[in-house]
């Protein structure tokens, strides 16, 4: 019986590539033992539980940016989470580390490491966290979901999906995609949406340009997010919903989708074949835009900037593309090339290699 510790959390991009390779453990063997490791403050205290699975505790002990009174604490704090670690290593008899990024995971590849417990790196994002980029040093295997991922000794293994976006049909639920949501399975349909906040860039720019989708002969899904206060003008082809707990049939249901460029998101509509204009999120490192690099490079989607996304940019770049079927076609085809349904399998093959060295 193998004993896996799976390590990570904070968000949601650490949290579901997680649970994935998680579900698809205990999928293949239900006898193995699945722990997760993760801090109290982060996603996973209440997702993990959620799914069924036991949550281990480590200290958030946040990398220190600048000299300051953290900084100088860091050192014992980091120690005392490594130490939490080995006793769980010891305690549970792991015998293997899997690490997806986030505070827990430093610790435990840390952990591991002096335990002499294989470990393995999954990194969803185009450019790498520091967790990661260390823990890849001495890792058993390194894994990163996106092509041209800089971390050392690394294969593209693709992200761990949901089993709804892996086993999603998006033909045969096209008809009860459309009756959801109160639209024409016959007509195209764009899908926008933002993630759970939305996006207010998108919002504006397709409050403003919505008239212009629908006369183009296509209707509109627009996923505007629980904060949103856009008004919903209530014309037929036109849908506004601040949020769907059904996102695998507005997937069916999309013949191209406007979106930010979220890991999970680009890997998700990637290996859907859905072509895509991604406007990434202007906050941060860039690594939305890194994000989406792979999927633009060979065709499968366009990228506009954030500042530079419209109503009038909607209108010039997006609104034509709904016209442009030979493209649309191309742009589908490509995502097919990018895109893998298998990142689950492939990341516990990669862990497989590790326990059997």
């Amino acid at each position: 019986m193998t004993t896996y510790l799976l390590a990570g959390g904070g968000t949601a991009g650490h949290v579901n590539p997680l649970l994935a390779v998680a579900d698809g453990l205990r999928a293949r063997d239900p006898d193995a033992i699945v722990l997760v490791l993760g801090t109290k403050e982060g996603l996973e205290a209440r997702l993990v539980p959620q799914r069924g699975y036991e949550l281990l505790m480590v200290d958030k002990v946040p990398f220190p940016r600048r000299l300051d009174a953290a900084a100088a604490a860091f050192p014992n704090r980091f120690r005392r989470a490594v130490a939490q670690v080995r006793e769980h290593l010891r305690g549970r008899g792991v015998d293997v580390v899997v690490g997806f990024g986030g505070y827990a995971s430093a610790p435990a590849y840390v952990a591991a490491r002096r335990r002499g417990v294989p470990f393995v790196v999954h990194e969803a994002n185009a450019k790498p966290g520091l967790a990661n980029v260390l823990g890849a040093r001495a890792a058993a295997g390194v894994g990163v979901a996106f092509e041209g991922t800089s971390l050392r000794r690394s294969s593209v293994v693709g992200m761990p999906l949901r089993r709804e976006i892996v086993d999603l049909d998006r033909e045969a639920l096209r008809a009860e995609a459309a009756t959801h949501f109160g639209l024409d399975p016959a007509q195209k349909t764009l899908l926008v949406f933002g993630g759970s906040l939305g996006a207010l860039r998108l919002n504006e720019a397709f409050g403003g340009a919505w008239r212009d989708v629908l006369d183009a002969g296509w209707q509109l899904l627009h996923v505007t997010g629980e904060r949103s206060e856009l008004p919903d003008p209530g014309v037929t082809g036109y849908v506004v919903r601040r949020y769907v707990d059904r996102m695998d049939l507005a997937f069916a249901l999309a013949d191209l989708i406007v979106s930010r460029s979220g890991a999970a998101t680009v890997s998700e509509i990637s290996a859907l074949g859905i072509p895509a204009v991604y406007v990434p999120y202007a906050v941060g490192n860039g690594e939305q835009s890194l994000n989406a690099a792979s999927a633009v490079r060979a065709g499968a989607a366009s990228l506009i900037p954030d500042g530079e996304f419209t109503p009038d940019r909607v209108r010039s770049e997006v609104v034509p593309l709904l016209a442009n079927t030979s493209r649309l076609t191309a742009m589908r085809d490509a995502a097919a090339s990018v895109g893998t349904r298998t990142g689950t399998e492939s990341v516990i093959a990669m862990i497989d290699r590790a326990v059997a060295r």
